[in-house]
Parts: structure tokens; sequence; C-alpha cells
């Protein structure tokens, strides 16, 4: 199986991703920006529950927000 060069599998990627969508960016961001709250509230959960020992201490930052 020959692999595609990185810059072509995100092209080929983010083609998928628009036509999934119907060409509809917006809706594009949209579904990125719900991913992205999504899997923050799994981060804070997992955190949550997970030991400090486990992580020596480590926590995400979030700039930008």
């Amino acid at each position: 199986m020959l692999e595609q060069p990185i810059g072509e599998a995100v092209d080929d990627e983010r083609a998928k991703v628009i036509a999934y969508h119907r060409g509809d960016t917006d809706a594009v961001i949209d579904t990125f920006l719900e991913d992205i709250r999504h899997l923050r509230r799994q981060l804070a959960l997992t955190e949550g529950v997970m030991s400090l020992g486990m992580a020596r201490g480590w926590r995400p930052s979030y700039d930008g927000d």
C-alpha cells in the first residue's frame, strides 16, 4: 500500500469533510467547534477522576479561551 504524503492526505481529508457538509463551510466550522467543546468536556471529566501522580501534575493549557 502506498502512503500519501502528509500534505495530500490533509487536502483529501479537508475535501471529504467539506463534501460531507455539502459545501457549507459554516456547518464544517460549527461541527469542529462542537467537537472541540465535547473533547474539552471529556478532558475535564478525565482530569476529575485521574490522580495527580498519574500525570505528574500535568494540566492542559486552555490558551485562547
